[in-house]
């Protein structure tokens, strides 16, 4: 009995050695191609777990600062209280604040920014108006102009 060979025998056989040829002149085997796809598998399966550890370890540092903040924020308060448990203390501040004087003592308030203008250097709005119009346009002039010097 004679066999046959399958008549595309010889194509998948010259197909195969272009195959691995291209392969070889191209520096790549067999084997590194499968390391390569072995890598990229591992790649795309470690990555969202990786993310998500970098994350969480940003987190984990804001969440550290912000304690260290808060901790920092309630000693100040503690140190704040103290001071309020401080009767001369109270009493400065109702002073300061409050503008309380103990019996006997008299309280002077200045208001203003100290300063004192000279009467000579302030110019005044009625001379600003034009002359020779109606009362009511130069009333009204009056309420909208604004004075440019002070």
């Amino acid at each position: 009995m004679v066999r046959r060979k399958f008549f595309a025998a010889n194509l998948i056989s010259s197909t195969r050695k272009s195959i691995k040829s291209g392969l070889n002149r191209r520096g790549l085997s067999n084997r590194a191609l499968i390391v390569g796809i072995i890598l990229f598998a591992l790649a795309v399966t470690l990555a969202p777990p990786i993310q998500h550890y970098f994350t969480q370890r940003a987190q984990i540092n804001s969440l550290r600062t912000q304690l260290s903040d808060n901790q920092k924020m309630l000693e100040d308060a503690a140190t704040e209280l103290a001071k309020w448990n401080d009767p001369e203390y109270v009493a400065s501040q109702a002073r300061a604040r409050l503008h309380f004087i103990f019996p006997g003592e008299r309280a002077y308030i200045i208001v203003g920014n100290g300063e004192i203008t000279d009467d000579e250097q302030v110019t005044k709005v009625s001379e600003q108006l034009p002359i020779g119009l109606p009362w009511y346009s130069r009333l009204i002039s009056s309420i909208t102009s604004t004075n440019v010097n002070s």
